[in-house]
């Protein structure tokens, strides 16, 4: 599936079964929100904190699909064809970034 894909995608759930957009403010704190249980899983998974016992098995796919659902609502009521957006980003980060990574001398060294 392309992003405009997952963008039409998208729009056509929301207007099925979704009746209408929340607002942009809605969907920010959604996104937010969203943001919020992906670092619960990440800090789980990979971090030193355990889950409580009470803690739902979400999975982080699942979580990241939630952000990525939310991100594409905020896009499709605001205009943005996040393709292009990202193929955009993508061209000014490696212009600007092209070797600066490279020349880090953080992400060469080893750590212990």
């Amino acid at each position: 599936m392309t992003i405009q894909d997952a963008q039409k995608r998208v729009d056509q759930w929301i207007r099925q079964y979704g009746v209408r957009y929340f607002n942009e403010l809605t969907n920010l704190a959604l996104l937010m929100e969203e943001t919020g249980e992906l670092a619960r899983v990440v800090a789980r998974q990979f971090g030193e904190q355990s889950a409580k016992s009470t803690e739902s098995n979400s999975t982080l796919s699942d979580e990241m699909a939630d952000v990525l659902f939310v991100l594409i609502c905020l896009a499709n009521q605001t205009g943005v064809d996040l393709e292009s957006a990202l193929e955009a980003n993508l061209q000014k980060k490696s212009e600007r970034d092209h070797t600066r990574h490279h020349n880090n001398p953080k992400l060469s060294a080893k750590k212990p």
